[in-house]
C-alpha cells in the first residue's frame, strides 16, 4: 500500500468521478480532442455518428461517442496553461491510476490528446486563414518551475533564447510535440512553433488601458531563430499540453485555427468556419 495516493492529493468525488472533470474511467476514449470554449465541444460532436455519453461540471464539458465507428472523447478545458495542468493531471489518472485502490497501473496507458484552438499568427506570411500544427510549444508561463522534466540541447537553447529576448526574470520552457501525431492529424497543415502566453492582453503586447511591459513583444519574438527553428503564433496552451504529456506520457498535439495576424492586423471575418474547418479536418485524419 506504500504507493497510494491520499484523498487530499487526488480527489474522488463520492459517485466515483475525479473531481474536476467529473468522469468515470469508462467515460473516457483513448483519443481525446480538446477545446478551450465549452461551446466549442457541441460543434465537434455535432459530426459524430453517435454521442453516447455527456457531462459538464464548471468549464470541463465532455461528450463522447463515435466518428466513422472510432470512439473521441471531446472535451473543454477553459483558458490557460493551469486549467491543463488540471485537465492532463486528471485525464492521466482515469487511465493510469486505479482509482478504488488510489494505486497506479502496473501498466501505462498512453492517450491521444488533440488540441483544437484559435491562435494569432506574428508572421506576415501566415495569414488569418491558416491551418497550422505546432511542431514546438514554448512557454512564458511559469507552470515547469514547478515540474522536473528533461529538455533536448535545441528546447533549450531556446528557452534560453527566449529568456533573453525578452529580458524576462525567469526562463520560459519549450517541448516538442507527437512526432506521430504532427505525421498524422498534422499532415496537410502548415508546421510552425507556438508560444504560450499566460494572458490575452499584456503577455501578447496588446494594449488597452494598461500599457505592456513588453510592447515589441511580437517583433522580438519575431526575431528569433534558433537553428532554423522560428516562432509563429501566439496561443495560452499549447506548451502546458506538451509538457504535461511529456511528463505523463500521452501523445498531444496542438492544431491551430489561426484567426488574426498580428503583424498585418488582420483579423478574420469568419472566424467560426476556419475552427470547423479544421474541426473536420482533425476528424478526418483521425478516422483515415
Amino acid at each position: 500500500m506504500g504507493n497510494r495516493i491520499p484523498e487530499s492529493e487526488l480527489i474522488i468525488n463520492p459517485d466515483g468521478s475525479i473531481y474536476h472533470l467529473n468522469l468515470k474511467p469508462e467515460h473516457l476514449a483513448s483519443t481525446v480532442i480538446t477545446v478551450g470554449d465549452p461551446d466549442r465541444v457541441k460543434k465537434v460532436s455535432q459530426y459524430f455518428d453517435e454521442i453516447e455519453f455527456t457531462i459538464s461540471k464548471r468549464e470541463f464539458v465532455t461528450h463522447t461517442g463515435t466518428y466513422n465507428g472510432k470512439r473521441i472523447t471531446v472535451i473543454s478545458t477553459g483558458m490557460g496553461t493551469d486549467n491543463i495542468e488540471i485537465f492532463m493531471t486528471e485525464l492521466d489518472a482515469l487511465v493510469n491510476v486505479d482509482l478504488e485502490s488510489r494505486e497506479p497501473k502496473p501498466e501505462h496507458t498512453s492517450l491521444d490528446i488533440i488540441r483544437i484552438g484559435t491562435s494569432g499568427s506574428m508572421r506576415s506570411e501566415i495569414p488569418a486563414g491558416t491551418l497550422l500544427a505546432s511542431v514546438y510549444g514554448i512557454g512564458l508561463d511559469t507552470l515547469m518551475a514547478f515540474y522536473h522534466t528533461e529538455y533536448t540541447g535545441i528546447e533549450e537553447k531556446m528557452s534560453h533564447r527566449v529568456q533573453d529576448q525578452l529580458g524576462l526574470p525567469f526562463k520560459p520552457y519549450c517541448v516538442e510535440g507527437s512526432k506521430k501525431l504532427l505525421a498524422s492529424v498534422g499532415e496537410g497543415l502548415i508546421h510552425g512553433n507556438t508560444v504560450t502566453c499566460p494572458g490575452f492582453f499584456g503577455p501578447q503586447g496588446r494594449e488597452v488601458r494598461i500599457k505592456p511591459a513588453i510592447p515589441d513583444i511580437i517583433e522580438k519574438l519575431g526575431n528569433i531563430d534558433v537553428q532554423g527553428i522560428k516562432l509563429t503564433n501566439f496561443e495560452m496552451e499549447t506548451a502546458g499540453y506538451y509538457a504535461m504529456g511529456r511528463l505523463l506520457g500521452h501523445e498531444v498535439m496542438s492544431l491551430n485555427a489561426i484567426i488574426a495576424n498580428r503583424i498585418t492586423k488582420e483579423f478574420s471575418k469568419n472566424p467560426y468556419s476556419i475552427v470547423d474547418k479544421l474541426i473536420l479536418h482533425t476528424l478526418n485524419k483521425l478516422t483515415a
